[in-house]
């Protein structure tokens, strides 16, 4: 092995020596070819490269075809170059030739090793890609076409005959070449420090060293020995090098796609647009030949067709913010948004009055623990239908988000309002078919008047919910809300004591929900997300006490506690051998701390954990509330190195704006329009969709709430990246988690990534 690297070595060595000193012979002597030059230093700039390319092909085998294609272009060009050899003194040569044939051999090899390249992501380019690479490589030929239009003319002035046909088979195999290398970086992309730069350079060089060559020849203004002999050579080193590289890297790695692919073929598509433009406006003034007029002419078909897309894609997204803006999407209802925007019309002073019902489901908690959350969201669906058949003509619904309903009634007072939610309640209480069985709840329902209890519904919808809060904990089922109700809230006063006891002593605790790579089936993210090992009331969820935690300003606290124990264990998990990235939940009232980027930075350093293995999970309600603070403090922090991501998107005020304008890394895909997808076309659709929107943006799409295999499967079929719920694991402690990792990780050899979840579910 050492042997071979220092082979490998040398032989890097002698070709730039050999090509350092060939250029350096081409210039001392002037134009003057000798023999020491122009025939052995030239066959060693041919044949070096050669035996670096086969030197690679040998150490990855004949497998991979990107490096062997490219070997054997070079070497029928290395055969063309020592077939023309002799002829050096007695210039020019027999023409047309075997020399000829080989040359001529170089181009479709090298196209062929360049379709291998770019077919390993071609299956994740979206339709609009691929015509932004058509239209760059189309303008790239009517250009070159205008170029070598006196070529091709004196190509075929004369009688027709294989020297007229090897003429022009070179400028076309030139303009191929330089239109599949315009496309493959429109495709492709490219970046600094990108070895595939070496080798766009090296054919660039080469075909512009073949355009000149071309446009002397038509003067007799080419001599052996000329500095443009120097170019050919320099294209072939840097090709040679790019197949010394490639071969290091698997073929599908190496050209993974980056995220500066859209902008750089939508550059290349614009720029093309404007030279095919050119050509169009250049030929109403000077005669060009048919050929460029042509291309020029397709390219801006082809630019058209990619401007219609474009306007598709933005109606679709248009149409997707209009859906999600107003609408609930699991229950068809009107959301919260929706609601504001109804209400300030009807809430408003010196206009009738009004009434506002508050609902929550009880014991909501337990139909999701037991039954899963497919089975939850199918309740909320079947609540919600219900509630609407049993409303008066006039009044609002909407769904607040999780178990909550509002219901704003028009022209209503005390008894009116008491009535309905008598009503309401009757209804929900009827038994509901799910999952195969017939199942009971009930909803409590505050009441808040207007304009007695508040002057705007912001104010009626705080009141509302006190008034639930009070008929869940006294067990009546409804109340409207009144003075007393905020003196006498003892138990929230009491749990809001023992949380501030909870956050000193420990009591709150970390569970991690881990986050599969769909395309791999690999686990390199989880999800922390705090418990509260309640003393006399036992392990509580987020749901029964964050909201009283951001009431009582305790949210800063909470968020130092969960960071703490999230990167403790994310040092942990170093040791052990384990790189994991911790998501970590930040509330709004969080983000809104301008020294949370220093105390995130500070909590890190004590550590010793890179930013990097952290992520930061934000709404969106934080994002458009105030969008120039977010601006602000999420650029410290993901400049700092940690990932941003927003979480249930969808869900809120959805914008397109802090898509572009703000910086994220990912977007998790709220559950609700992930359980649709198995019974609805439409949200297979809207999923579809918003993944590729997604991915055009450079950002990474997570689906939350994968309840089943099926699920799972299709969310991979659509290209999501990630996807995290109860299907793989719910949240469980750390050592637990260590122990699914484990399992997780022996069953993917065995069964498959799509199986391995199931798997994993069974033998749990």
């Amino acid at each position: 092995m050492i042997r071979g690297v220092t082979f490998r070595v040398g032989l890097r060595w002698a070709m730039g020596l050999v090509v350092a000193a060939y250029l350096a012979g081409l210039v001392l002597e002037g134009g003057a070819s000798t023999p020491i030059v122009g025939i052995w230093f030239s066959l060693l700039t041919d044949w070096v490269p050669v035996a670096v390319c086969w030197l690679a092909v040998w150490r990855v085998g004949f497998g991979h075809r990107e490096v062997l294609l490219a070997a054997a272009a070079l070497t029928v060009y290395g055969v063309g170059d020592t077939y023309y050899t002799p002829f050096t003194s007695s210039w020019p040569p027999p023409f047309p030739s075997l020399g000829d044939v080989a040359y001529l051999l170089f181009y479709p090899l090298m196209l062929a090793a360049l379709v291998v390249a770019v077919r390993h992501n071609a299956r994740r380019l979206a339709w609009s890609v691929w015509l932004d690479c058509a239209v760059g490589s189309l303008g790239a030929a009517a250009v070159l076409a205008v170029v070598l239009r006196p070529v091709m003319d004196s190509a075929t002035a004369g009688p027709h005959s294989w020297a007229t046909i090897v003429s022009v088979a070179y400028p076309m195999s030139d303009m191929v070449l330089v239109a599949a290398v315009v496309g493959m970086v429109a495709v492709r992309g490219v970046r600094a420090g990108d070895h595939l730069v070496l080798l766009i350079m090296g054919l660039l060089v080469f075909a512009a060293a073949d355009v000149v060559y071309a446009l002397q020849e038509l003067t007799d203004a080419y001599a052996v020995g000329s500095p443009l002999d120097g170019a050919w050579t320099i294209g072939v080193v840097l090709i040679a090098v790019y197949v010394d590289f490639a071969a290091d890297r698997d073929g599908s790695t190496a050209w993974e796609t980056h995220p500066e692919t859209r902008v750089t073929s939508l550059l290349l598509s614009a720029m093309a647009t404007a030279a095919g433009l050119g050509v169009l406006l250049v030929s109403s003034r000077m005669p060009l030949s048919a050929l460029a007029v042509t291309l020029a002419g397709v390219t801006l078909l082809a630019a058209a067709v990619r401007s219609q897309l474009a306007f598709r894609r933005l109606a679709q997204m248009a149409d997707l913010r209009r859906l999600t803006a107003a609408t609930d999407e699991l229950t068809g209802l009107a959301n919260r948004r929706a609601l504001y925007a109804e209400g300030a019309a009807l809430v408003e002073p010196g206009r009738r009055r009004h009434a506002l019902l508050m609902l929550d489901l009880d014991k909501f908690k337990e139909v999701n623990d037991s039954l899963g959350h497919r089975a939850g969201d199918q309740l909320l669906v079947q609540v919600g239908a219900r509630l609407r058949e049993h409303l008066p003509h006039g009044a609002v619904l909407a769904r607040l988000g999780g178990d909550e309903f509002a219901v704003l009634l028009d022209d209503a007072g005390y008894d009116e309002a008491t009535d309905v939610a008598a009503k309401l309640r009757s209804a929900v209480g009827e038994p509901f078919a799910l999952e195969h069985i017939a199942l009971h709840t009930s909803v409590s329902v505050g009441v808040a008047l207007f304009p007695d209890d508040g002057p705007d519904l912001s104010t009626l919808l705080r009141k509302a919910d006190i008034a639930m809060y009070q008929a869940k904990t006294s067990l009546q089922g409804q109340h409207v809300y009144c003075d007393a109700d905020d003196a006498n809230d003892t138990t929230r006063l009491q749990t809001v004591e023992e949380l501030h006891t909870a956050l000193g002593a420990g009591q709150l605790v970390v569970h991690y929900q881990p986050k599969v790579d769909l395309d791999t089936g690999e686990v390199h993210a989880v999800e922390a997300l705090v418990r509260w090992e309640h003393p006399a009331r036992g392990l509580l969820y987020p749901d029964a006490f964050l909201y009283l935690v951001e009431e009582s300003g305790l949210m800063p606290t909470l968020t130092r506690v969960v960071l703490a124990q999230a990167l403790d264990q994310v040092k942990l998990w170093q040791a052990q051998g384990q790189q994991l990235v911790v998501a970590v939940n930040l509330s709004a009232s969080s983000l809104v701390d301008s020294d949370l980027p220093r105390l995130v930075a500070s909590m890190l350093a004590a550590r010793g954990v890179s930013p990097h293995a952290l992520q930061l999970e934000i709404t969106e309600e934080f994002l458009m509330d105030d969008h120039d603070r977010a601006r602000a403090i999420l650029t410290r922090l993901r400049s700092s190195g940690v990932q941003i991501s927003v979480d249930d998107y969808g869900t809120g005020y959805s914008s397109l704006s802090y898509l572009r304008d703000l910086p994220i890394d990912e977007l998790k895909l709220d559950r609700s329009f992930i359980l649709p997808m198995l019974d609805d076309a439409r949200a297979v659709a809207l999923v579809a969709s918003t993944i590729a929107m997604v991915h055009s943006l450079g950002l990474r799409m997570v689906a939350e709430g994968v309840e089943t295999g099926a699920a799972y499967a299709e969310l991979a079929r659509l290209g999501c990246d990630q996807a995290q719920g109860y299907y793989m694991s719910r949240p469980v402690p750390a050592a637990e988690l260590d122990h699914w990792l484990r399992s997780w990780r022996a069953l993917d050899k065995l069964t498959g990534r799509l199986d391995v979840a199931g798997a994993v579910m069974d033998r749990r």
